[in-house]
């Protein structure tokens, strides 16, 4: 996820900062995995293995199954023109396999270790949050929150997704990861052939909408989240789009503008199944005072 988000020039104020960090001190060493992952779309299941660290993640990539290795390339291939050393790697072969596990340390270093206790941390208080939902709520409130890119329509929950793709769980359980690098909607794997897996966004990112110098009294009175939402609603918007634009659960935008509203700052109206917000006159004057 990391990877999509150096190459590409979207992710929250946060990782905008990383990438460009990133990209003033990348050794030449990673370079083999900017070959296996694209900017977007897909990147090899093989390189997502389930080990408890590092050095144990490693060792499982390199005993990978070659049958693995060349399936997983030939479906890299569909959408990129395989390297020399791509094809190398589907044969197993010891030096492409050595190759790539410098390219992944060299990358560790660079782009993982400096930020790894902020990922941490972020991913601890994401897992909290969503064990008190699902204490609260329950699994229909857990998945309701996930993201506005994913809907929750049960027994279905539907993901904003490049392809077509039907994951059937067939009684087994799903994987929720919270991820620092994923970006507005879920991803999972091509082969889901052991525990299904849903990687989705960790919810606090900074939003693109918060510039960094704006409204210090607005996010002192409001807090920073509900400050970005009232910005968000300038202008008007469903609550999907207010989510989407804050970087927040689509509850959690429920809940902001809930309060807003009866703070007299936001009116808000129902259309069909979806409820519009606009800026109330008391809103705008506070916005554009602090603006």
């Amino acid at each position: 996820m990391s990877l999509h988000r150096l190459q590409r020039g979207d992710g929250d104020l946060r990782v905008r900062k990383w990438r460009g960090a990133v990209r003033t001190r990348l050794p030449k060493a990673a370079g083999p995995l900017l070959t296996l992952v694209p900017p977007s779309g897909y990147f090899p299941d093989f390189l997502t293995p389930s080990g408890e660290d590092l050095d144990e993640q490693l060792d499982l990539v390199c005993h990978t199954e070659r049958l693995a290795l060349r399936r997983d390339l030939a479906t890299l291939a569909r959408s990129r023109r395989p390297t020399p050393w791509a094809r190398d790697l589907g044969d197993a072969n010891p030096a492409a396999l050595g190759a790539l596990t410098r390219a992944v340390r060299s990358y560790h270093r660079a782009a993982i270790e400096p930020v790894w206790n902020d990922v941490v941390a972020c991913f601890d208080r994401q897992r909290a949050r969503q064990a008190r939902i699902l204490l609260t709520e329950g699994v229909d409130g857990l998945l309701r929150g996930l993201s506005p890119a994913m809907r929750w329509k049960a027994p279905v929950l539907e993901v904003d997704y490049p392809v077509h793709h039907d994951l059937h769980l067939d009684g087994r359980g799903l994987l929720l990861i919270p991820s620092y690098f994923c970006w507005r909607t879920g991803v999972t794997l091509v082969e889901n052939d052991r525990v299904p897996v849903l990687v989705h966004p960790i919810e606090e990112h900074v939003p693109e909408t918060v510039h960094p110098g704006h409204g210090s009294a607005l996010a002192t009175l409001l807090g920073h989240t509900r400050a970005a939402v009232l910005e968000t609603i300038e202008g008007g918007g469903r609550t999907s789009d207010v989510a989407r634009r804050a970087g927040i659960s689509m509850s959690s935008a429920s809940q902001h503008a809930t309060v807003l509203r009866e703070a007299g700052l936001v009116l808000s109206t129902r259309e069909g199944n979806t409820v519009r917000h606009h800026l109330t006159q008391l809103g705008s004057a506070l916005l554009r005072k602090n603006l």
